[in-house]
């Protein structure tokens, strides 16, 4: 629990206990990681598990301008390792498995009983619309589909006898055998592995979960939402009620009644953080480090800053991918990666890997105080030089002209 002395001297109001700003960011980061000692030596299998073990689950997305951002979260917290690592653990050791949570994400097989509630609610036709609406219209060639996959194995769905080209309906470029793939993977029918270059390819849930954790018995949508809030506050030590329920995506009004009784049964403790204008939920066995020593870029998709309001609360960070805002109208650049030095985000820049001439390009750095502080920019400078390792290229280079720490990198 966070130390006392460093909690602040009044009660709110409500008579919670109090917490300043400064220990609900040490609370939340020590949480995420960012307090653990890095390896001394090659990051191996333990410590990817490790970081897995803190975070529950790893966010998917196919945007690889840097990285695709399942592999940053470790490096941020671990330093330069080798990515297809992750994937022999993700894809080939059958421990982690992917599933929808908080978006598309790799989770630990043992997590599977707990998403099943989400995969009932689909069949019940009460998530995803559109794809409910094309299973009831086409359930003779899902069905085929189904019975292809047990046949015949793993596939992409352009290896159907029967892809179905699309049509121009709302999946856009999608097949209505990628559609129909993907209504069998919400509905836990089939799961996903993926080839070299983030392919999917799709086969039974059967082959990529144990037995035994198939196995298991499923627990109502009720205590399967308890459970899940309870990893969640694990997970970010401390945290406002919508970061919680964000965090696996739970919906909204029944997972708040879940966080008030876990609050009354003692497993969650709630607390008032300075400056939050929302009480905040802490765990009991989260650690204030005295100090965190971070100095990395994080993925827009990082648990860290994926709730963008958790942002605003715990750093004064106001952030925005920008990939889908017109060129003329971005305010930092395309893809920007928020800077975090010991326990503040101090900056941000739009960095791009260029594989075809072998470097990591900073096209804008700003600092967040606008103050080009050489603390920042020489943190900043090895943050790049780790991540340039990272993704496999001799080093960075300056090759834009917007923020105010270009001219000092």
């Amino acid at each position: 629990m966070a130390d006392p002395a460093d909690a602040c001297s009044t009660r709110c109001m409500r008579g919670m206990p109090a917490i300043s700003a400064a220990a609900a960011r040490r609370i939340a980061l020590g949480a995420q990681g960012f307090g653990d000692p890095k390896p001394k030596g090659a990051v191996d299998r333990r410590h990817l598990r490790r970081v897995m073990g803190r975070l529950g689950l790893l966010q998917l997305d196919s945007v690889p301008v840097v990285m695709r951002t399942q592999y940053m979260p470790p490096f941020s917290r671990l330093g330069p390792y080798d990515p297809g690592l992750l994937d022999r653990i993700a894809y080939g050791h059958g421990e982690w498995f992917e599933a929808w949570s908080h978006e598309a994400s790799l989770l630990p097989v043992g997590s599977e009983p707990l998403l099943r509630w989400h995969k009932d609610r689909s069949r019940r036709g009460e998530t995803w619309g559109q794809l409910v609406s094309y299973a009831a219209d086409n359930a003779a060639y899902i069905d085929e589909v189904l019975a292809q996959v047990r046949a015949r194995g793993r596939m992409a769905p352009g290896e159907l006898e029967d892809p179905r080209p699309r049509n121009g309906e709302w999946w856009g470029s999608r097949s209505e055998g990628a559609v129909a793939l993907d209504w069998l993977f919400r509905i836990g029918e089939v799961g996903i592995r993926r080839r070299p270059g983030f392919v999917k390819e799709f086969d039974l849930l059967d082959r990529i979960v144990p037995a035994e954790i198939l196995a298991l018995a499923t627990p109502n949508e009720e205590e399967a939402h308890r459970e899940l809030l309870r990893r969640a506050a694990e997970s970010f030590g401390i945290g406002a009620a919508p970061d919680l329920v964000d965090y696996y995506r739970l919906p909204k009004r029944p997972a708040k009644q879940r966080l008030g009784e876990l609050v009354e049964n003692g497993e969650l403790i709630e607390v008032a953080v300075e400056g939050w204008p929302c009480p905040a939920y802490l765990h009991p066995r989260a650690v204030q480090p005295r100090s965190i020593d971070a100095c990395t870029f994080v993925s827009p998709f990082d648990p860290v800053v994926w709730f963008r309001e958790r942002g605003e609360r715990l750093f004064d960070f106001e952030y925005k991918i920008e990939i889908y805002v017109p060129a003329d109208r971005r305010r930092y650049g395309y893809y920007v990666l928020p800077f975090l030095l010991g326990d503040r985000i101090v900056g941000r820049c739009d960095l791009k890997t260029d594989r075809a001439e072998g470097v990591l390009r900073v096209l804008s750095a700003f600092s967040e105080d606008r103050v080009g502080n050489r603390t920042v920019v020489d943190g900043m400078r090895r943050a790049l030089d780790d991540l340039a390792r990272f993704v496999g290229v001799g080093g960075w280079t300056v090759s834009g002209n917007r923020g105010d720490l270009i001219a000092q990198l």
